[in-house]
């Protein structure tokens, strides 16, 4: 018997991302009804599906191998206590199946019995006894053994594993896994949640909760109305899901104009060489007042040194879901004070760094278009952060990277590129190399035209003016539309 599961819940069944299927929906090779998707066609358009291939037996013989012991039970599995809510819950579904199909078995028979008295008294009419002999055929059909829904076990199965989340009004979902709470999960999933201090003290991150059931996760000082409670409010960062399904009513920042502007004391938590020309700066933030930003977006770094003062607007290099480690990419410049002093080692663990922002508007545009980003040098960290971004969101059915270098050293994170292509099979990129970043933009343009620009994208550039400047041109020129190119000139 066919089951039907939301289109989120059917990217985690068969194991793609939720823009391949979206971008299936609409090629009109997947029919949803009432937002929902068949298995039956689920299984048609992936018959090979399997077990394995999901890797949800392999996470469940993790948690069972004591070789990972508590932190991946941790890690994978909600606490005891969701646990034991989520799965009352499921029994006390299928117990209810089992009266409705008890009461309609007796109702059958008694049907069946019914039919074959009023037979007897008939005998001479045949349509009497081919309706019981129906009936009967069918009552052994119904209670007959049929083979299993396999989408349909491993959805009940993730349902005890992970929540889904749907927020209303935007009607964006997200999965709840392990000890993580519903702040920490909407982050993770790229959404552009409403908070503050993430530890419950400030009450901006309140949601109200609209169906399903939710369990406290941390004791929090911010004292909710008895309206607010009955209103069915809860606080995002003190609570996670405590049934398989829940739904919560919220806001959500529409754009960088709903950033507010922060002013946050950090700390240096490392400075990371990552070639003889750039140095990865780490700042963290206090736990109490974490940064909330977009993925693309800048800040202005301030910090005293002895006899100055000095500040530099700075792009991040991380991902809003991890908004207490805040990355940078900093290259050699005699011109830039902070660069100065940071390869001069004069910048070390436990130097205070003022934060001021977010500002820009290099966010990802909403959609669900194939990505393609394109970054020279240090124009690296915003895509970065960007590229982070949409593999959060899973929305986007394909991401290209070309990156140029115009030094030798100018690839410095490629290993993270590999990674991500070997991991995703959505993600490709290509690493092209000139010390001239005009030529070279040139040279990413004929890439471009050679792969992508028979698939409907967005462009995300990022780097030196010429480089900036020279790309957009050559995308002008063969008929990329002005609004699906996005820049950042550094």
């Amino acid at each position: 018997m066919s089951h039907q599961v939301s289109v989120w819940r059917a990217a985690q069944l068969v194991g793609v991302a939720r823009g391949v299927l979206q971008q299936r929906v609409r090629a009109g090779e997947l029919v949803l009804s009432d937002g929902m998707v068949s298995t039956d066609a689920l299984l048609r358009l992936y018959p090979g599906v399997q077990f394995e291939e999901s890797g949800l037996l392999e996470r469940v013989a993790q948690i069972r191998d004591e070789a990972f012991g508590k932190r991946v039970r941790e890690r994978m599995l909600p606490s005891q206590e969701v646990l034991a809510q989520r799965l009352f819950a499921q029994s006390h579904e299928l117990a209810n199946v089992r009266k409705h199909l008890q009461r309609y078995h007796g109702l059958v028979i008694a049907l069946q019995r019914r039919i074959r008295d009023l037979a007897a008294q008939r005998c001479g009419d045949g349509a009497w006894r081919e309706l019981e002999q129906q009936v009967t055929r069918g009552l052994a059909q119904a209670l007959a053994t049929e083979s299993v829904d396999l989408l349909e076990v491993m959805d009940d199965m993730l349902k005890v594993m992970t929540a889904q989340v749907t927020v209303r009004p935007s009607g964006h979902e997200f999965a709840v896994e392990g000890h993580a709470d519903l702040l920490q999960s909407g982050l993770h999933a790229g959404l552009k949640l409403n908070y503050g201090c993430g530890n419950g003290s400030c009450g901006m991150c309140k949601a109200r909760v609209i169906a399903g059931e939710v369990v406290k996760t941390r004791h929090f000082d911010y004292p909710l109305s008895e309206a607010e409670k009955a209103q069915g409010y809860t606080l995002m960062c003190c609570h996670t899901a405590a049934s398989s399904e829940l739904t919560l009513e919220l806001l959500e920042a529409g754009g960088p104009l709903d950033m507010p502007e922060q002013h946050i004391v950090t700390r240096v938590h490392a400075v990371t060489v990552l070639a003889p020309d750039t140095r990865l700066l780490h700042l963290q933030t206090p736990r109490s007042h974490r940064l909330r930003f977009l993925a693309g977006q800048s800040v202005s770094l301030g910090w005293t040194m002895p006899g100055q003062d000095a500040h530099a607007a700075y792009p991040l290099a991380s991902c809003p879901c991890d908004d207490r480690n805040l990355h940078f990419f900093i290259e050699r410049n005699e011109a830039d004070t902070l660069a100065r002093h940071l390869f001069a080692n004069d910048i070390s663990p436990g130097t205070a760094v003022t934060v001021l922002g977010p500002t820009g508007e290099f966010v990802l545009a909403d959609g669900h278009r194939s990505l393609v980003f394109a970054a020279c040098d240090a124009g690296f960290a915003p895509i970065k952060s960007l590229i982070e971004h949409a593999l959060a969101l899973d929305a986007a059915p394909s991401l290209s990277l070309f990156w140029l270098a115009t030094r030798s050293d100018g690839h410095f994170l490629s290993n993270q590129c590999r990674a991500w292509s070997q991991a995703l099979d959505q993600f490709e990129y290509e690493l092209v190399s000139h010390a001239d970043a005009t030529v070279g933009a040139r040279q990413i343009a004929q890439a471009m035209r050679v792969d992508l620009f028979d698939i409907d994208c967005d462009f995300y550039l990022s780097g030196p003016p010429g480089f900036v400047s020279t790309l957009h041109g050559e995308l002008r020129a063969v008929g990329v539309a002005a609004a699906q190119i996005f820049t950042q000139v550094l």
